[in-house]
């Protein structure tokens, strides 16, 4: 599905030089490399900040941490996601509340958000799939009406654009409370907005 090989064949002098300059500088946890791409990436994705962390699942992690989400809280996530999503809501202590998923697109199925709404969701994980976003309009509605966290997962949408109703468009990651993504296939970084 991933040609890695062609793909970094047709860069494989950059990736090199930024590589051997990584292993130069001996920099290789937030050292300058790490926070300049931050930087572009805030300014690429439109994100007002860009925390680097180890991989997406330490990102879904640490978003989920700073929202304070109690244990025995419910989260929201789709039943169609990699097994990290739903890891991290339980490492937490929390409860993952499965919604059924669009079969032409694989996104979380926005009409099935009301079927398992309940005091106990604090929030919803809709995973960005295969560059395209879920229906962020209706999610970031039914967020605002019952109080909801929206986290968002675009670990295989980074760079996706969702356009409103009125026109208004976003990057995948900027729209709810908190971002994640993480460098599929590579999945040894991640980044948290």
């Amino acid at each position: 599905m991933v040609d890695l090989r062609t793909q970094y064949d047709c860069i494989k002098s950059e990736v090199d030089h930024a590589i051997q300059q990584v292993l130069s500088s001996t920099a290789f946890i937030n050292g300058p490399d790490v926070k300049q791409f931050a930087e572009e990436l805030a300014h690429y994705t439109g994100a007002n900040h860009v925390i680097p962390c180890a991989n997406g699942t330490d990102a879904l992690q640490i978003a989920m941490m700073a929202l304070d989400f109690e244990p025995g809280a419910e989260v929201i996530v789709p039943a169609f996601t990699y097994v990290a999503t739903v890891e991290v809501i339980s490492l937490l202590g929390l409860r993952p509340r499965f919604v059924d998923v669009l079969s032409d697109t694989f996104e979380l199925d926005p009409e099935s958000l009301e079927k398992v709404v309940n005091p106990k969701v604090v929030g919803i994980v809709p995973v960005h799939l295969f560059g395209q976003c879920s229906n962020m309009e209706f999610i970031l509605n039914f967020a605002q009406k019952y109080d909801l966290k929206v986290i968002e997962d675009t670990a295989q949408a980074i760079g996706a654009v969702y356009t409103f109703s009125d026109g208004r468009k976003s990057q995948a990651g900027t729209m709810g409370a908190v971002g994640t993504t993480s460098f599929f296939s590579f999945e040894k970084s991640g980044m948290l907005w």
